[in-house]
């Protein structure tokens, strides 16, 4: 008996903060169910004069809460009573009917809302701005003209332009939005080639598929004006992508080897052809100054033979001593002989003269 108070004593020791907060809790259970039969007890025992003018002062209460509401700066409020659409509300602090009679819808009309296909921003407020895990996956799975397929992921941002037509003409507009705009993007990227689709065709798929998204919100009276489409990253399918690079490597080092070949032909090809030019002007002075030549022969030729008809003898003789007098300064040893001597003497050594000259 005594080891058994013994052990119980110890199992108090160490159990003794936990019962005093369970006996707190037990207390304050008791305070507030004790306090709720007095209050119950009361009202009772007053009756309908005490129960009727809480019910209406709840009420009055309840109403002045639910008649006053703001509408912020970029947005607007579109009022419903009893479901019907009543007025649109600017920005600004505003009353309507309480208790549900009429009921503000907020709209944001200034703000730049989007929607992302393929990939999800952490934190966002709307639900259909990102996709699901399954329909991120499903969304990018394109086919191009060329029978590829390819991974696309795009952006669309818009704005409400109608937010009458937003909410009454069209269930789930943003919903709807997102199967007009991949419905869109699958016609566009099926009319290209892959190779447009990931290099150079895509502001011309971005232009394509916002004019058609527009036109389709249009038709479909969504009240939605879209600003732009973005596409962001375009991918093979993880099993070939590999390969993919491969060929796009292939194709960027050709388009290196040409773009080399084009700049040495640049810097060659011009300078042959400055060559070329040169030489033809070379080529034109040359004629001309062959032209002139002749020319000035023919007329100073002309101009002797004028003269010559005149008199032949004194020009002969003219002639003669003007070559001589050209040719003479030229030679280097010169010798004179009378044609008449018969012998080599008599002659005349012009080149001692010459030098013995100072």
């Amino acid at each position: 008996m005594t080891q058994q108070n013994g052990n119980d004593n110890g199992n108090n020791g160490e159990t003794g903060p936990r019962s005093s907060e369970a006996n707190a809790d037990s207390n304050i259970a008791g305070l507030a169910q004790r306090g709720k039969e007095r209050f119950k007890k009361h009202i009772l025992s007053a009756g309908p004069r005490i129960v009727i003018p809480i019910v209406v002062i709840a009420l009055v209460g309840m109403g002045v809460w639910t008649a006053f509401y703001t509408v912020p700066s970029d947005s607007v409020a579109i009022v419903q009573r009893f479901g019907k659409y009543l007025t649109e509300v600017p920005p600004g602090l505003h009353i309507k009917l309480p208790l549900g009679i009429d009921v503000a819808t907020i709209v944001p009309v200034k703000r730049q809302l989007k929607q992302e296909f393929g990939f999800a921003t952490p934190g966002a407020i709307d639900r259909f701005q990102s996709p699901g895990p399954i329909d991120a996956k499903r969304e990018t799975q394109m086919v191009t003209g060329d029978l590829n397929a390819a991974l696309v992921e795009w952006v669309v941002q818009y704005r409400i332009s109608d937010p009458v037509k937003f909410l009454f003409e069209v269930r789930r507009p943003s919903e709807t939005l997102r199967y007009v705009s991949e419905s869109v993007m699958r016609e566009v990227v099926g009319d290209r080639t892959v190779d447009e689709v990931i290099t150079i065709g895509r502001q011309e798929i971005e232009s394509e598929a916002l004019t058609k998204m527009q036109a389709l919100s249009t038709k479909y009276a969504m009240g939605i004006s879209i600003d732009q489409v973005q596409l962001k990253n375009i991918n093979p399918p993880e099993p070939v992508q590999e390969s993919f690079n491969e060929v796009n490597q292939a194709q960027q080092e050709k388009e290196k080897l040409i773009n080399e070949a084009r700049r040495d032909y640049n810097k060659v090809i011009p300078l042959a052809e400055g060559e070329k030019d040169q030489r033809i002007r070379e080529a034109d002075g040359y004629r001309l100054k062959r032209v002139n030549e002749a020319e000035g022969d023919i007329a100073r030729f002309n101009a002797l033979l004028t003269e010559y008809n005149k008199a032949p003898e004194v020009t002969l003789r003219r002639i003669y001593i003007e070559t001589l007098q050209e040719v003479m300064p030229s030679v280097k040893s010169k010798i004179i002989v009378d044609e008449r001597t018969r012998s080599i003497l008599p002659l005349l050594n012009l080149n001692s003269q010459k030098r013995d000259q100072p």
